[in-house]
């Protein structure tokens, strides 16, 4: 064999190895630098103005910093500490006074099995006591052991959001750079390197666009109503609520849906009659109305893979996965269509899954 042929072989292998090692490397950090380029990639247009300015890229990404703080952190912030609170509350009242619960549970199971439409069922209301019984300790259980281990891991948090505020810094200040030097590294050419980085931007801004804005009206709301019908925990279904909006057709029907058909079983007529009205006039109704003007034409993705991008995300990442399952899906199509492009047998448009 040429020798040049086997140097070649031993480089190529070597520098598999090193690149292996070095994304090993970085494991740990993923999340915090996968934020830090998705920040970056949104407020790049608002750095770039503040640039043309001040002519001084560090002290420009300085300022990014501060007005990110301002805008993500501190909100937040107040948010979680509601919710801890809230978490506590619920935790404090489930396990000193189960029995009030349980009583509780008791009289709206009685008023539910009594129903003329229900009674032919012959439920067995002490089997089902015994087992939410059961849930309610395990329920308070959950939420004391994660309360537990989110004051552990605040160290660990700490460090991640440190890293996620220093990386950001740099790719504000070097991003372009370091982009150029990655498509390098990934053999892309310049072209097909901003193709997909503008899809990245494009695929997180629309689905974080959808999840704050409408979620967080759909969780506030959803909220709200709950805490107008005397429901406990309000705080902590309506974040529920803006978790679960990101499920394309689903959303947080789940939560309020069966609420509102318990509150009417319960004999609470109002109460049910107003969540099941305002879920349906109100936050259901957000996902056909405000969607469309939210994500626009970002991300040409049919529903199917929006559905079962999130939920594989979700599955895999953690809750992050709800901005990293789109993203991945988003390249997988684009990097298909360039392939498509490339080939003499290509077929128009994008392919069988694409709108």
């Amino acid at each position: 064999m040429d020798p040049k042929k086997i140097q070649n072989i031993i480089f190529i292998s070597l520098l598999g190895l090193v690149t292996l090692v070095f994304l090993y490397l970085l494991k740990p950090f993923f999340t915090p630098i996968f934020w830090a380029a998705v920040i970056a990639g949104i407020f790049k247009p608002f750095y770039e103005r503040l640039l043309l300015k001040l002519n001084r890229p560090n002290l420009s990404a300085t300022l990014m910093l501060l007005m990110i703080a301002l805008i993500i952190i501190l909100p937040a912030s107040f948010i979680a500490s509601l919710l801890i609170n809230e978490s506590l509350q619920v935790y404090d009242s489930i396990s000193t006074d189960t029995s009030a619960v349980e009583q509780k549970f008791r009289d709206t199971l009685s008023a539910v099995t009594n129903h003329p439409y229900i009674k032919h069922f012959n439920m067995n209301d002490q089997f089902i006591i015994d087992k939410f019984t059961e849930a309610v300790k395990s329920i308070a259980n959950y939420i004391f052991v994660h309360l537990t281990n989110l004051t552990q891991d605040t160290l660990v948090f700490l460090i991640q959001f440190g890293v996620m505020i220093y990386t950001l810094y740099f790719f504000f200040r070097d991003g372009d750079k370091i982009l150029k030097r990655t498509m390098r590294m990934c053999f892309l050419e310049s072209g097909k390197g901003k193709v997909l980085y503008e899809q990245f931007i494009a695929t997180a801004r629309a689905t974080l666009k959808a999840t704050m804005l409408l979620g967080g009206l759909q969780g506030i709301s959803g909220g709200i109503i709950f805490y107008i019908a005397g429901i406990e925990g309000a705080i902590i279904w309506g974040l529920l609520m803006v978790v679960l909006a990101i499920l394309p057709g689903i959303g947080c029907s789940i939560i309020w849906a069966p609420a509102g058909v318990i509150m009417l079983l319960g004999g609470h007529l109002w109460q049910g009659v107003a969540i099941l009205t305002f879920g349906m006039l109100v936050i259901g109704l957000g996902d056909n109305l405000l969607k469309p003007l939210l994500i626009g034409n970002d991300v040409e993705m049919h529903p199917l893979l929006i559905f079962l991008s999130t939920l594989g995300g979700l599955v895999v990442f953690g809750l992050s996965g709800f901005v990293i399952g789109p993203i991945i899906t988003s390249l997988f199509l684009a990097i298909w269509d360039m392939y498509d492009q490339s080939s003499e047998n290509a077929l128009p448009g994008r392919g069988p899954f694409s709108q």
